[in-house]
């Protein structure tokens, strides 16, 4: 190597290490925004949108089970089927029913729930008149009964 030439042959090597620090230092950056990204804009609204579907869920239960107790017989019994959705924003869910929403013996209502998330809906018209209690899921067909003389 030539006393005066120190250096020049190095700028090229100089430009690429610059080239790939500063690339790694952008996909590092890339990826923390794309794990940003999933939470705030896609589950946010999707947890948004399931709590609503489940208080849907809950008043449509709610009302079938006042139905079933405003047409219910002295002696007899009713049974009716109905289909609430399978699924809400991709996940299934559960339904209970009963006393599941603190200490008040009197308090009926409708627990629709999928991992933390939780709506409660009371039931309305029957709460301290008459116990209601059981559980389901989405899928398939459900069934509220009703016999005079108790299950």
């Amino acid at each position: 190597m030539r006393p005066g030439n120190y250096g020049k042959d190095d700028r090229g090597v100089a430009n690429m290490i610059e080239y790939i620090i500063i690339s790694g230092i952008l996909m590092c950056l890339f990826v923390v925004m794309l794990l940003m990204v999933n939470t705030h804009f896609m589950e946010g609204p999707a947890n948004t949108i399931a709590y609503s579907a489940f208080t849907d869920i809950g008043n449509g239960v709610s009302t079938r089970i006042v139905d079933t107790y405003a047409i219910a017989p002295a002696i007899g019994n009713v049974s009716s089927q109905f289909d609430i959705p399978d699924e809400v924003a991709g996940q299934d869910y559960f339904v209970e029913i009963g006393n599941t929403a603190g200490n008040d013996a009197t308090a009926q209502t409708v627990t629709v729930w999928r991992g933390s998330m939780r709506s409660n809906i009371a039931i309305a018209g029957i709460g301290s008149t008459l116990r209601a209690g059981g559980n389901t899921t989405g899928s398939g067909l459900n069934r509220i009964s009703y016999d005079s003389e108790g299950f």
